[in-house]
């Protein structure tokens, strides 16, 4: 699948590190992260901090799932260089854009999320199959990514945590929230809401995932998405 890629202008403020809000520090699989002018620079390289049917080495496990229609891909697991630029301070748009296909947003564990689709419109009922017993897989450059719930992170953080950011800075949060497994029903067609959160306490708008379509979010963003290069 294609990644989002899109020039940015460089910004004359230099970097600062010692001003990243401390919700952005949950990422830990980042490599680097600094304030970049109105932008959170976040860099990635993709490795996932738990085992996969397509890692080598030390780092493979066999698929030991619940899908009993598992099927591995031929790719790989392999090293990227993902640089996300996103909004610092995230405004609701005057638009909602729709989500690329590639990365749309970060894990806490530097895994990029991707959108509902296996590609143009393409549902994801056969590549489900392909996705390892963390809910992950790789395309083809070796990018792993998820389009679902991060299985390893929902199990060592919680179901109602805070799991990552979308591209356009607002958070998103697994499938519990107040005790309740969230549906679709409770979300709007973006696939979020309103609210408090611990991260939050004043509130913000933010994501969930649920289990079922659209996943991570629905028919595009709630703000203006910052950009992502490889």
């Amino acid at each position: 699948m294609a990644l989002l890629a899109m020039s940015c202008q460089k910004s004359s403020v230099a970097p600062s590190t010692s001003s990243v809000p401390a919700v952005y520090k949950k990422i830990y699989g980042a490599t680097d992260m600094y304030v970049d002018g109105n932008y959170l620079v976040i860099k990635s390289s993709d490795q996932p901090d738990h085992k996969s049917p397509y890692y080598s080495g030390s780092k493979y496990e066999a698929y030991n799932g619940t899908n009993s229609k598992f099927q591995l891909n031929p790719n790989s697991i392999s090293t990227q260089s993902l640089t996300f630029r996103i909004p610092l301070n995230p405004v609701k748009a005057s638009s909602s854009s729709s989500t690329p296909l590639g990365s749309i947003g970060i894990s806490l564990n530097g895994v990029p999320f991707y959108n509902q689709y296996a590609g143009p419109n393409q549902p994801l009922t056969s590549e489900i199959n392909s996705f390892d017993q963390y809910n992950g897989h790789p395309q083809m450059t070796g990018q792993y990514h998820y389009h679902v719930e991060p299985l390893y992170l929902t199990t060592n953080k919680g179901k109602d945590a805070l799991l990552g950011f979308l591209l356009d800075g607002f958070p998103v949060y697994g499938p519990l929230e107040n005790g309740k497994t969230l549906t679709d029903a409770d979300l709007d067609a973006l696939h979020g809401h309103t609210g408090i959160t611990t991260d939050y306490p004043s509130g913000i708008y933010h994501y969930h995932i649920t289990a079922d379509a659209p996943y991570i979010n629905g028919d595009g963003f709630y703000g203006t998405p910052g950009t992502v290069s490889n």
